[in-house]
Formats: C-alpha cells, sequence, structure tokens
C-alpha cells in the first residue's frame, strides 16, 4: 500500500487538527494511536465487506450476508450477536454490555442496492483506492457511502477503545436488516421480537452511522427523515383478458388494448398536469405543513450548502417551475411525492419491434412527510384508482415505513451539538432528511425512542456508478477514515456526559 496513504505521522496530525481533542473523551491520544495502528486492517474489512453485497431485491447472498454482518460485530466486540429469522432476509442482533449506565441503541442496514458493472470505472465489488480530484483518496464500491463505510468507521471506533485498554462509555445495542434497500419490508418484525425491543428500550436513543460532512467540511444534523412506500402497478394478461398472456403482433391493436397505454392512462391520474404535485384522493389530508422553527432551519442550512454546490452535485440547472433556492428546499424537506423510479413494457432493444406487449410495469415510491402513515397511502392509492375503473392495474406493495422526526432536546441531538461546537466545525440543522431510513420503527410505539443520524464521514454515489467513500482527505478541514472513527469515538463520550447530566 506505499505510496497510497499518507504516513503515519501526517494522519496524526490530521485526526488532531480536523476532531480538536474533546474534554469528555479521556487519553484520547491513545485512541488516536489505535485507529492508526488498525488503519489498513479497517481498510482491508471495508474492502472485504463490499466484495460481499447483500441484495434483497435480487435475493443475493442471503443468509450469508447476515452472518457474515453477525461475525463482524463480534470481531468488534460485542459479547453476543445473533441472527433474527423474518419472513423475508433475516437481521442481527448483537449487544455489548460495557457496566455503563447508558445505553445506545444503533441501527445497520447490510444490503447494498443493485448495480451495472459496465458503468463503473472499476469493478463495484472490488473496493479500489483511487484518487479523487478535489478530495483526496478515496474507495469506489457498492456500498461504500450507503452504508459500509460509515459503519466500518464505527465499527473501528468501538474496536480502538477497547484497543486502548478502556471500556466504552456506553452499552450498545445493535440491530441490523438486510432489506433495507427494499424499503424494510419486514424490520417490524426484528423490533417486535421480545428480547430486540426489551433491550433497545433501555437506550436513551438509536442513531444510523452515516456520512454527512459537506466538502467544505461544516456538517449536517438532521431531525428525522420523509417515509418510504416502494410499489409496483402492473397491467398485462395476469391481471385482464383485455390483454394477451405475452407480446403478440402489433396489427393486433386494432382489436386488442395494449397494456402499456392502459398503464399510462393510470399514471397520469397519479400528479397534476404540471407532472409533479401528488393528485391522488386526500394525498394531503394529514400532511402536517412546516412550522416557522423548520422553516427558519432551512434557512440557515441554506447559508452552508450553497445553490450552486447543490445544482452541480444533482446535475440541474433550474428547480422546479424556476422556485428560489429556499422555496425549493421548503418543498424538499415538506412535501411527500409520488415518483415513477422506472417503466418496463414490451421491446427495448435498439431499433423497432412491431409487437403489442403483453405486460406493462411500472416501479413507483412514495416518500412520506408527518403525519402521514404507510398503510394510510397505500389505502389512499388503492382507492384512487378502483374509483377511476382501473381495477385492471394490480398494485403491490413491495415495502415501506413512515416518515421519523426527534425534538432537538433529545440526547442524541444535543450532543452532536455539543461536539461540534468544541470542535469548532460548523453545522447545520435540518428539519428532516428527504431520503429515507426506517426511524420510525425506533420512534413510534411502543419504543417511542429519539432516532437520528450522525457521522463525521464524507462519500458519494450512493444507489449510482462510482459509489465512493473518502479514505485519506486531502484537505485538513474534512475527515478520512481516521478521523470520522475518531468521531464516533468522541460522539459516545459526549453522549455520556449528556445523559449524565439529564439523570442529575
Amino acid at each position: 500500500m506505499a505510496g497510497r496513504f499518507l504516513d503515519v505521522s501526517a494522519v496524526a496530525l490530521l485526526a488532531f487538527a480536523v476532531i480538536p481533542a474533546a474534554a469528555e473523551t479521556p487519553e484520547r491520544a491513545q485512541v488516536v494511536g489505535a485507529v492508526e495502528t488498525q488503519h489498513d486492517a479497517t481498510v482491508k474489512a471495508l474492502q472485504d465487506w463490499i466484495a460481499l453485497p447483500t441484495i434483497a431485491a435480487e435475493k443475493r447472498n442471503t443468509p450469508a450476508g447476515a452472518e457474515y454482518m453477525r461475525q463482524l460485530a463480534l470481531d468488534a466486540g460485542f459479547q453476543q450477536a445473533k441472527i433474527i429469522p423474518t419472513d423475508g432476509v433475516p437481521a442481527v442482533f448483537a449487544t455489548l454490555d460495557a457496566g455503563a449506565k447508558t445505553t445506545v441503541g444503533i441501527y445497520f442496514m447490510y444490503d447494498v442496492k443493485q448495480f451495472e458493472p459496465s458503468e463503473w470505472s472499476s469493478p463495484p465489488l472490488e473496493g479500489r483506492l483511487v484518487e479523487r480530484p478535489g478530495e483526496g483518496m478515496v474507495m469506489i464500491g457498492r456500498g461504500a457511502v450507503n452504508q459500509k463505510g460509515p459503519q466500518m468507521a464505527f465499527l473501528a471506533a468501538i474496536k480502538a477503545i477497547q484497543a486502548s485498554g478502556r471500556k466504552l462509555p456506553v452499552n450498545l445495542v445493535l440491530v441490523a436488516e438486510g432489506e433495507e434497500e427494499v424499503a424494510s419490508t419486514h424490520f417490524d418484525q426484528v423490533v417486535a421480537v421480545a428480547e430486540v425491543r426489551d433491550a433497545l428500550a433501555k437506550s436513551i436513543g438509536v442513531f444510523i452511522p452515516s456520512a454527512a460532512q459537506s466538502k467544505d467540511g461544516s456538517a449536517n444534523i438532521t431531525l428525522g427523515a420523509k417515509g418510504a412506500v416502494e410499489f409496483q402497478l402492473v397491467v398485462g394478461g395476469e391481471t385482464s383478458d383485455k390483454y394477451p398472456k405475452t407480446d403478440i403482433h402489433s396489427s393486433n391493436h386494432a382489436r386488442i388494448e395494449n397494456p402499456a397505454w392502459r398503464l399510462v392512462k393510470a399514471l397520469d391520474t397519479l400528479v397534476a398536469d404540471d407532472g409533479h404535485t401528488p393528485a391522488i384522493d386526500g394525498w394531503f389530508e394529514n400532511v402536517r405543513p412546516l412550522t416557522e422553527r423548520q422553516k427558519q432551519l432551512i434557512a440557515e442550512s441554506a447559508e452552508l450548502n450553497p445553490e450552486a454546490q447543490e445544482k452541480a452535485l444533482l446535475g440541474v440547472g433550474r428547480w422546479i417551475d424556476d422556485e428560489t433556492y429556499i422555496t425549493s428546499l421548503e418543498r424538499f424537506y415538506s412535501q411527500p411525492t409520488v415518483n415513477i423510479q422506472g417503466l418496463i413494457a414490451g421491446y427495448t432493444g435498439p431499433g423497432g419491434k412491431t409487437v403489442l406487449p403483453g405486460r406493462a410495469e411500472a416501479k413507483l415510491e412514495f416518500r412520506l412527510v408527518p403525519a402521514m402513515t404507510k398503510d394510510e397511502a397505500v389505502t389512499k392509492l388503492k382507492a384512487h384508482l378502483a374509483k377511476r375503473g382501473f381495477d385492471d392495474v394490480q398494485v403491490t406493495v413491495s415495502g415501506g415505513y413512515g416518515p421519523n422526526e426527534t425534538e432537538e432536546d433529545s440526547i442524541l441531538i444535543e450532543a452532536q451539538k455539543k461536539l461540534f461546537e468544541q470542535t469548532g466545525i460548523a453545522y447545520s440543522i435540518r428539519p428532516r432528511n428527504a431520503g429515507s431510513w426506517p426511524g420510525v420503527i425506533f420512534n413510534g410505539p411502543p419504543l417511542n425512542l429519539p432516532a437520528s443520524q450522525f457521522g463525521l464521514s464524507r462519500g458519494g454515489g450512493a444507489h449510482a456508478p462510482n459509489e465512493w467513500f473518502l479514505i485519506e482527505s486531502s484537505d485538513p478541514k474534512v475527515n478520512g477514515l481516521d478521523e470520522a472513527t475518531m468521531a464516533y469515538v468522541d460522539y459516545l463520550y459526549v453522549i455520556e456526559q449528556e445523559a449524565a447530566k439529564g439523570s442529575d
């Protein structure tokens, strides 16, 4: 690996420059030393994990991915880790008892999105280390940032604390699922297991490791996330005898209905004529508008995340209706959406082919905001289609959950703010993430726990080709792998301190 990494002394300087010693982290230099010592092993462990993708949609590496996740937990020092069966892909439950007064819940996902190797600059399962202009040395691979990189940094953090000869400042309860990328189809079954539920109930909250550092070194705190529902609409010979069972000659369209046209007509009713505003009957009935405080947070976060940078990242030149940046952000965080992910029908190869398709399918998703629920959204969709006579459109829900939100004064959030203020890291607070994770499983009944995200690491390309995670940063304000690992160390100590204050 010579030449591909900064030398150890440079890494040490960066670790102290990026995350100055926090008062709550005793003998921090020893932990930094442990992080440096295990650096190459951590990089190799991340590469090995990337090499074993669990893809729920393809039933790939199940249950092998769960067993791999279980072993990762044991290797990191969890005293017990077991596989929890579900009606789909199994989950993993692990506990680490440090004899501490405070317990923290940790959520992992060990599955990843699908990938097409021909679209990548290097093999997506190799975890190749390459130089990224303006960033530093990165690892490219499916799952690198979403979420294996941040999760491996967290595991490295608890290893380093133990390797430095001390116990963790908090006890840990880990739940890891293998179906997040198909909208956590069976994750509620995991938390319903009495042993898992009872262990989580002892915690002060649950967080998911994430890569929430911007290119300028600033950090983002989110107070929740939108919910997500994934589903498919299908029209064809399997849903009605009006359509052929297979593709037939296109001349028959004069006397036989085309399921692709029927699907298009059904899809068109789901949004207004503008092409983006949801038009499902009663869709906005339970949508809670942004509060003045939430609007204030959005405006403040815009200052740390410039519009030009956002547009460049997304590859667009304008927002819907040429709205202002602030208006687009308010829409981003507050509007529930009805999105078409993909359309499949008939012949899709080069040139034309004179067929009438026997089947048409649309893959869609809802993004939900407080106080919507998954069941409400699905019920309204089905009622909407039935009212318009689309009884031949089959609705199949593949997974989903509602939105989640956590108060600013929860221990998890207060600890993030304290850490950033101690270390001089600029940060913004967002009312919610426009993306989704199943925090509502913890946030809602019966647990009713704070659920958050935390991570001072950086990466990009989630769900896309050339997904990457920063290993060695070329900018001392931005964290590489070791500095991100130390941020988790510091966060656990600050959580312990905040929890102790609350119990006084």
